[in-house]
């Protein structure tokens, strides 16, 4: 089925239903294709990891506050067209490092390179202009405009941002082309009915979708999620966890801050860990659970010492038992019947 928007020949024309999320898409194809398979294969999971083409460096970037650390990351590197997941327990650092990524804050030292080039106090604007956009944990919507109008404020180069290049060039044939562009990436994540809806009046999930849709509109690289699943209902999440599949399928790099570990086990394909503001561990999302580093971050180092007493106790206790056992990490072997 068909919908369309506007005069022919002024580029508005728009044929709705065939993408990933509306109209008659539901009964396409949602397994994307994942291009990232096997690229960290010969990548070693540690700190600071050299990875086969980077598009984003931070290299000794650092951040205090009042004299507190809050970041300091030696090296890190994010892989072209993966989507990395970067974690870590609360106050580890990782918006601030977000922040300094994309110049909403300034580091005390440290450069930051974006596809080969020094972007270390480049204007987060001029920074989206380039290809790195990102959305924010509280949802930056703006509430008394409608969803439509938010997204055709976020394309890029517009004539009408200029009084001059707009009474030279004019601004209806490009602002057609914007709206016509603005409705298929509304059908892409299935919100095209609701266009004329104020934003303000969206759910928290709805939010979400319309940022991270918006962030299409720049036509980015690098797309950078800030709890994207955060105060998002089951069913919305699994919609969420679709589009960032289908960001990766299109050759769009993804980095994301996360706290639920089952979805950076389904999405990711690698993981940054932070933790009192350093980068402790990197690796695939199945090496993670089992990094020793990674486990004192978030349980404290006092964990393994614990378990240990435990086991040791058990033992003693049973030691003269005449069903006495002995504790094991061993799996017990498979018998018959």
């Amino acid at each position: 089925m068909s919908e369309r928007d506007g005069a022919p020949g002024t580029g508005a024309e728009v044929e709705l239903g065939r993408t990933s999320g509306g109209g008659g898409a539901g009964g396409l194809k949602q397994d994307w294709p994942n291009p990232a398979l096997g690229m960290f294969d010969q990548v070693d999971n540690v700190p600071g990891a050299a990875k086969p083409d980077a598009i984003l460096v931070a290299e000794g970037v650092a951040r205090t506050f009042g004299g507190l650390r809050a970041v300091a990351v030696e090296h890190m590197e994010i892989q072209r067209g993966a989507i990395t997941a970067l974690i870590g327990p609360n106050g580890a650092g990782k918006t601030t490092f977000f922040n300094l990524l994309t110049n909403f804050d300034s580091p005390d030292e440290g450069r930051v390179y974006f596809d080969g080039e020094d972007t270390t106090g480049v204007a987060s604007h001029a920074l989206a202009a380039r290809g790195m956009v990102r959305t924010f944990q509280l949802t930056k919507v703006l509430a008394k405009m409608s969803v439509l109008d938010n997204m055709m404020l976020a394309a890029q180069q517009q004539s009408g941002e200029s009084m001059l290049r707009g009474l030279l060039n004019g601004w209806k044939r490009q602002e057609a082309e914007v709206k016509r562009r603005s409705l298929e990436v509304l059908d892409e994540f299935n919100m095209t009915h609701m266009q004329d809806e104020f934003a303000g009046a969206l759910s928290g999930g709805q939010r979400k979708l319309l940022e991270m849709a918006r962030a299409m509109m720049a036509k980015p690289r690098m797309i950078m999620l800030d709890e994207p699943m955060a105060g998002v209902n089951p069913a919305l999440t699994q919609s969420l966890l679709g589009h960032v599949k289908r960001l990766r399928s299109e050759g769009i790099t993804v980095l994301f801050v996360e706290h639920d570990m089952d979805v950076v086990q389904d999405i990711s394909d690698w993981v940054v860990v932070m933790a009192e503001g350093l980068v402790i561990a990197e690796g695939p999302p199945r090496s993670i659970g089992e990094n020793a580093a990674v486990v004192d971050a978030y349980l404290g180092s006092s964990h393994a010492a614990f378990t240990e007493e435990i086991r040791e106790v058990v033992e003693h206790e049973h030691e003269h038992d005449p069903d006495h056992f002995e504790v094991s990490d061993e799996e017990p072997e498979a018998t018959d019947g």
